[in-house]
């Protein structure tokens, strides 16, 4: 049977989202709260035992527990069509899922993956735009860490519509990473092999190279130190810098990811230093 698609040549049975907001554990808070708003510029309030962090395209929450792990990750749809879609999708996978509103959607539907991740796709509230000084960096992907990969990804791919872009494969076949897409961009999510379950980073896009060369100024300035870059990755063919977060999370700063045609095979790349950082040294983390 024929692949329905819709005007743009998109599958009609693919999820549509981008990331909205992230809400991650921390040891100390306050800690948290001062370097992001240091690193990133986001603005902290506070909203009962977490801070609510806002700046331009990009939304934080942060609260007490242990570190480098997930409590959510917020994804927006486009409309209320869209998460009626989405709900069929998942109620027909025989998925569990709880339906409301949340801190940050007016409405949406909650899903956990194999690995306990938890993932909110809504409507976003309306919010007063929030104002920086800084570069452009908008909240674009999220990177979790899992024993067991290759059930998360089949979650996002037959639960959620995400689609599978690049496969990062070592010697033996076995898949290290996985990055999926819910828009055009090359990835909004990715997975990779480890030892344990936990979140890796999460990213900023900004517009262009010289972004990254102001950004790369304003965290030497704040005396935040450049843990890897500036480099370029092979899947996603982005430019980057990373730093880290008070609890080691990585942060990264990246430009000019790829923008994937619906029609794109997916790619298979070596696990080898050069698939993550074409100009140097790679962390191979899986």
């Amino acid at each position: 049977m024929p692949i329905a698609l819709d005007q743009s040549g998109r599958p009609t049975d693919t999820l549509v989202a981008t990331l909205h907001h992230l809400h991650v554990s921390c040891a100390d808070t306050a800690k948290s709260a001062e370097f992001y708003q240091t690193a990133l510029g986001y603005q902290p309030t506070n909203h009962g035992d977490a801070v609510v962090a806002y700046a331009p395209d990009r939304r934080l929450i942060l609260s007490a527990g242990q570190p480098k792990q997930l409590v959510w990750a917020g994804f927006a749809l486009p409309n209320e069509d869209e998460l009626t879609r989405l709900r069929a999708r998942i109620r027909k996978a025989g998925w569990p899922a709880e339906n409301g509103a949340t801190l940050l959607f007016t409405d949406g539907v909650t899903v956990r993956d194999p690995d306990g991740n938890c993932f909110v796709f809504g409507v976003p509230r309306e919010e007063a735009p929030a104002t920086s000084d800084l570069p452009p960096a908008r909240l674009q992907h999220v990177v979790v860490s899992s024993r067991a990969p290759q059930q998360v990804v089949r979650f996002f791919i037959d639960v959620l519509g995400f689609t599978l872009s690049d496969d990062v494969v070592d010697d033996a076949g076995g898949v290290r990473t996985s990055f999926l897409r819910c828009s055009q961009e090359h990835h909004s999510f990715a997975v990779f092999q480890a030892a344990e379950n936990r979140l890796d980073h999460h990213c900023y896009e900004t517009s262009s190279w010289n972004d990254i060369r102001d950004w790369a100024d304003h965290v030497s300035t704040a005396d935040i130190p450049i843990q890897w870059g500036p480099g370029r990755h092979g899947p996603g063919n982005n430019l980057f810098i990373f730093v880290h977060d008070p609890d080691g999370n990585w942060i990264e700063m990246s430009a000019e990811l790829e923008i994937v045609p619906h029609s794109r095979p997916v790619g298979k790349w070596q696990h080898v230093e050069k698939t993550l950082n074409y100009w140097g040294r790679g962390y191979l983390r899986s």
